[in-house]
């Protein structure tokens, strides 16, 4: 239990010193939830197996609630039409009486800029399956007009809100991972210092023979890279990176330098 709690608290602080992918409104005129990041201790029953989205939002509510003039009126609210799903509310607060409506995003992306036309367009999943402009127009135009509905209204009648009062905003945070002979890449619309690391084939891979490394599950792609794990030597980490490649699944790994340097990466089978 001890180790669960130590382990909960990395990942919280991982989450708190994510950035968000843009500031303000200039991505798509879809505004940032603007917050500041103050570390606690997190003290929460928090279920290991919840997958990492639905993970994350359960920090966000803990985050939430520490703040004197937030309150959570309603989260996960599922919109219903004759018993069909519509979509999911991730919460409405109210923020000094102001009611908004917030999504909860926390991605991955790799910069890869043969893919589309913009900076926006060049950001894709690890695993080449989504996309950083797949998300957004999702956002745009399903999930955030999902609170205009005729199916929300009865709901927001319960909680004694018409839309129309309501602000819209998102929490959209994002680690980003350029290629590794990009390392300047400089970002013209998104947050600079999402970058927190690049990527690499299997040839470039050679590249860092000298090297540590280790592979952290899922809910640890959160945590910042620390000394205190099982370091994997290069011809160990190469067996177990040969399994990932001829799964088409791309890892996050820590990478520890000769010199103590721990660095986040991506090994991409593509």
């Amino acid at each position: 239990m001890h180790q669960q709690n130590k382990d909960l608290q990395k990942h919280y602080e991982g989450f708190l010193q994510t950035n968000c992918l843009w500031k303000d409104n200039v991505v798509y005129e879809i505004l940032q939830f603007d917050i500041e990041t103050k570390s606690t201790k997190i003290d929460i029953d928090i279920n290991e197996k919840l997958r990492l989205g639905k993970y994350i939002e359960r920090l966000v509510s803990f985050q939430l609630e520490q703040e004197k003039d937030i309150s959570i009126l309603s989260e996960n609210i599922q919109i219903q039409k004759e018993k069909i799903t519509l979509g999911e509310l991730d919460c409405i607060i109210k923020r000094e009486e102001k009611p908004i409506h917030l999504e909860v995003i926390y991605k991955f992306y790799l910069y890869d800029s043969s893919v589309g036309n913009t900076e926006i367009e060049h950001f894709i999943g690890p695993n080449r399956k989504d996309s950083l402009v797949e998300k957004l127009t999702k956002l745009k135009e399903k999930q955030l007009p999902l609170l205009y509905s005729n199916e929300c209204k009865s709901f927001l009648k319960t909680i004694n809100l018409t839309s129309n009062k309501i602000e819209q905003q998102v929490y959209f945070k994002g680690q980003l991972f350029v290629p590794f002979s990009s390392k300047s890449l400089q970002l013209e619309t998104l947050n600079q210092d999402c970058i927190v690391g690049f990527y690499i084939n299997q040839k470039e891979l050679l590249e860092f023979k000298n090297c540590k490394f280790y592979i952290p599950n899922k809910k640890g792609w959160i945590v910042i890279p620390h000394k205190n794990v099982n370091w994997l030597n290069y011809e160990n980490f190469q067996i177990l990176a040969q399994d990932y490649i001829q799964r088409k699944s791309a890892p996050l790994c820590w990478m520890k330098k000769q010199n103590g340097t721990l660095i986040k990466i991506f090994l991409v089978w593509w």
